[in-house]
């Protein structure tokens, strides 16, 4: 890997680096973890390893020709595959991956290299392949002509194929502790000590999430919206609460709703925490009077049962069930303050 490229998984590193050094590398890898753990990160940065025409015990050196290509994304030895939506133009909250994508993947992989020794496409969220892409997918799993490596991406590996996991080495990242990530967040993102600390909380192990915070601040102010709405459906009708489901399942926004899944979860566990005097504990630091009251407000029994509904809901929406239908028993099941 490149030098500093990488924030954490350096056991996942060391594997990927003993691969390129002793010459034993798997024809396709596959990078499970939560979003924005740095699963498209670390697949880029082994590409660009394999890449690296001077590279040395199976580290990128960073400023060689192939170096700078795939830092400046032109190398044409290496395909960026992120789900597209229906005119081919990516978007990964709400594209897919189709059959057209997996014929380009199977014509460019009979393709000598044009630069060096490999040639490497990352599949971003294969977790979003549409059956047909996943079918012809397997056909270069199956087969793969000896200079392609294959990276995919996913949340679960479970929302794959099990003829495609089990052609892959998998990797599964595991979330960033916080002191890692507030000391990179200081170091590599100019983040106040303050700041760092508060994104090292929210973010969850998820380095991603916290630089996004940095470098584009608008969703930090939206969660202050979220949460305040929280509070508010906690105290609305069933009702309101039926609408702001349906609402949500309209939007047809995966993406954003686990992130306001999330979110929910951790305000909900944050009050937990609160109710059995663990506030130092709690992932919302700059909301701890706000948590401290809300401790008061609701029944430690409610919260608890809340919590797991949650997560038993989370479940299910990443598998194939009736969003709307989640939704309104998520919501109708979220706790009212006791008189």
């Amino acid at each position: 890997m490149a030098e500093g490229s990488v924030v954490g998984h350096q056991w996942a590193v060391q594997l990927l680096q003993n691969g390129i050094r002793h010459d034993r590398l798997r024809h396709a890898y596959l990078f499970v973890g939560a979003a924005q753990v740095g699963k498209s990160t670390l697949a880029r940065s082994f590409a660009q390893s394999l890449l690296c025409q001077t590279g040395i015990d199976g580290q990128a050196c960073g400023s060689c020709r192939a170096c700078r290509l795939m830092q400046s994304g032109s190398h044409p030895d290496f395909m960026l595959l992120p789900p597209t939506d229906r005119n081919g133009e990516p978007d990964r909250e709400n594209g897919l991956h189709r059959a057209e994508q997996a014929g380009d993947i199977v014509r460019q992989a009979l393709l000598h290299p044009m630069e060096g020794r490999y040639k490497v496409f990352l599949i971003q969220d294969a977790h979003r392949a549409h059956i047909s892409f996943a079918n012809k997918l397997l056909k270069t799993l199956e087969e793969p002509p000896p200079h392609v490596v294959l990276c995919l991406t996913a949340l679960d590996r479970s929302a794959l194929l099990p003829t495609i996991v089990s052609r892959c080495q998998v990797l599964a990242l595991r979330p960033l502790g916080e002191q890692v990530m507030e000391e990179a967040l200081l170091a590599r993102w100019g983040a106040s000590a303050q700041q760092a600390a508060l994104l090292a909380r929210l973010a969850n192990g998820c380095l991603g999430w916290a630089v996004d915070q940095i470098e584009q601040p608008e969703p930090l102010s939206e969660r202050s919206e979220r949460l305040a709405e929280l509070q508010e459906l906690s105290r609305s009708s069933r009702v309101d609460r039926l609408a702001f489901a349906q609402k949500l399942a309209a939007a047809r926004n995966q993406t954003r709703l686990f992130t306001l899944l999330a979110l929910w979860t951790s305000w909900w566990r944050d009050i937990m925490l609160a109710q059995s005097g663990c506030l130092e504990q709690c992932a919302n630091i700059d909301l701890l009077d706000t948590l401290a009251d809300a401790a008061s407000t609701f029944r430690p029994v409610d919260v608890q049962a809340y919590l797991r509904t949650l997560s038993r809901i989370e479940g299910y929406l990443r598998h194939t069930v009736n969003t709307g239908l989640a939704l309104d028993v998520l919501l109708l099941q979220m706790p009212r303050p006791h008189a």
